[in-house]
């Protein structure tokens, strides 16, 4: 267990760091959509495409494990709709709990985390999860929060206008190019990937120093009143799913489609059950507020998720290595 908090501690006490920095007003609040910015349009991408270029392509198209993910993704949606939808939270906002619910936060956190635990090998399965929470997950969720009082015109424009968002975030695209590379087998000069490699060695530091700083921006702004006040049994039970049911019902139903004959590797397994362990994605708190959700409640979950998880990922790796 030492070893494992060794690996896992730097990860969570950065983002400490960044959660004290904004707290304290050492990092200016406009400051933080820059972070982000340069997190999600420059390093963020190079690193994926990094490990997409250095991961077999087979691993970046297994359909065994986007199946795997992606069932237990629509059922972990399905299963918060059903049980927060009560009342003054509608569509919309048990829309956006159940994506915070079912989306890890697998491109701040989960890909460097995972490969610095389990090695290069467990990028491929991570990555293929990113496209099925991004692409997927996430336009069904938008498309859900549409059903307060508007018709299904309505959910299918906010499903288009989700798909366009996907296709202007240089994530899927920086791994589609991966994939391309590591297919053909191309190579770059070197200064061309010497500055992918600066940038992709600066995406997790600044990732998780950022993730930190966008929850105390969250949790400043619910203090000064401009977010609705949240009560802990909206936020608690959202992120104990997140943390405990999400990872065993990747791991049964992984272990149930091995045993049926699918083959999912079970290394990938323990990827998944790992990224399904992992706190809730930072970036749904954005997509919440865009649409109107009750964004004070989204923070207050991710916020939960994130602390708690330096202990309950910690198990989880204990238990799955």
């Amino acid at each position: 267990m030492l070893q494992i908090l060794t690996v896992t501690f730097p990860f969570f006490a950065l983002v400490l760091c960044g959660f004290i920095a904004a707290h304290r007003g050492m990092l200016p609040m406009p400051a933080i959509p820059g972070l982000n910015a340069f997190v999600l349009f420059f390093a963020l991408p190079c690193m994926l495409y990094r490990f997409g270029a250095s991961t077999p392509i087979a691993q970046l198209l297994d359909p065994s494990v986007a199946l795997t993910y992606l069932l237990c993704a629509l059922v972990m949606v399905g299963f918060v709709v059903a049980i927060t939808m009560h009342g003054r939270i509608g569509w919309n906002d048990a829309s956006f709990g159940a994506l915070v619910g079912a989306f890890p936060n697998t491109g701040f956190m989960g890909v460097p985390l995972l490969v610095a635990l389990l090695g290069p090998k467990a990028a491929g399965p991570a990555i293929v999860t990113i496209l099925v929470d991004m692409v997927i997950t996430t336009s069904l969720c938008i498309a859900l929060s549409r059903l307060d009082g508007h018709d299904a015109a309505s959910a299918g424009r906010a499903v288009k206008n989700a798909l366009k968002g996907m296709a202007t975030n240089p994530m899927p695209w920086s791994i589609l190019l991966g994939a391309v590379v590591s297919a053909l087998q191309i190579e770059f000069p070197k200064p061309v990937q010497q500055t992918v490699g600066l940038l992709a060695d600066a995406a997790s530091p600044v990732a998780l120093f950022t993730i930190g700083a966008v929850l105390a921006r969250s949790q400043i702004m619910a203090r000064a009143g401009e977010a609705h006040p949240v009560h802990w049994v909206e936020v608690v039970p959202v992120a104990a799913i997140k943390l405990f049911l999400h990872p065993l019902l990747v791991l049964l139903v992984g272990a149930g489609a091995i045993q049926l004959g699918v083959p999912l590797d079970r290394f990938a397994l323990t990827v998944l059950v790992l990224l399904a362990a992992l706190p809730s994605a930072s970036n749904v708190s954005l997509l919440a507020e865009r649409f109107g959700a009750d964004n004070g409640r989204i923070a207050r979950i991710i916020l939960v998720s994130t602390a708690a998880a330096f202990f309950t990922f910690s198990g989880a790796v204990a238990l799955m290595t």
